[in-house]
């Protein structure tokens, strides 16, 4: 009783330390391609995932929009940043030209005005670095990993009637085992006097 190989791999990673052969060049790697139903893996190298003749990518329509939300809303930040940037600029070239035209007020009313004024840019400055952060943690939480590679992947044919057969020549090789330790399966020896 078979059940038919999907020709869908998961890549996954495993620790260095963890390592196997790869499939194709012999040499250590730690990706992994296994099915959904974990029926079957093998090790491959990274630079194999990315050969047009070993595999191609599947490419998942919601993964693809999530990441294009991602991204606009990254750009959407930068803006609204960048816009933030502009205010406080404009907001301290206007204390700069106040104060320019205050210089010959009082000392007193100079001094006050001065302490008010680095007040309120000490507020804005922590406004502005707690939006920041919350930016940062915002983006962080959205974006699952840095790695923008493809995580499933279908066999070129070849490879993957290799995979098949082998697991054909698996379960034969278990049936043939299960077959050879039933004493029935061997002909009993011949009763009968001559």
């Amino acid at each position: 009783m078979t059940t038919a190989l999907p020709n869908v791999w998961h890549l996954r990673r495993v620790a260095e330390t963890a390592a196997r052969s790869c499939l194709i060049c012999h040499k250590p790697s730690s990706s992994v391609l296994i099915t959904p139903n974990n029926k079957d893996f093998f090790y491959v190298c990274p630079i194999h995932l990315q050969d047009r003749h070993f595999c191609s990518p599947i490419i998942d329509a919601e993964e693809e929009a999530a990441k294009k939300r991602a991204e606009a809303m990254a750009k959407e930040i930068e803006k609204v940043k960048q816009e933030y940037e502009e205010k406080q600029k404009r907001k301290k070239e206007k204390g700069k030209e106040k104060k320019e035209d205050k210089d010959g007020s009082k000392d007193n009313s100079k001094d006050s005005k001065d302490d008010s004024a680095k007040s309120d840019a000490d507020k804005d400055e922590k406004e502005r670095n707690e939006k920041i952060d919350a930016i940062k943690k915002a983006q962080s939480a959205s974006t699952p990993t840095a790695d923008d590679s493809p995580r499933i992947f279908s066999l070129h044919k070849n490879f993957y009637q290799m995979r098949v057969d082998r697991i054909r020549n698996m379960e034969a090789a278990k049936r043939n085992r299960q077959r050879l330790q039933d004493p029935s399966f061997f002909p009993s020896v011949p009763s009968g006097g001559l």
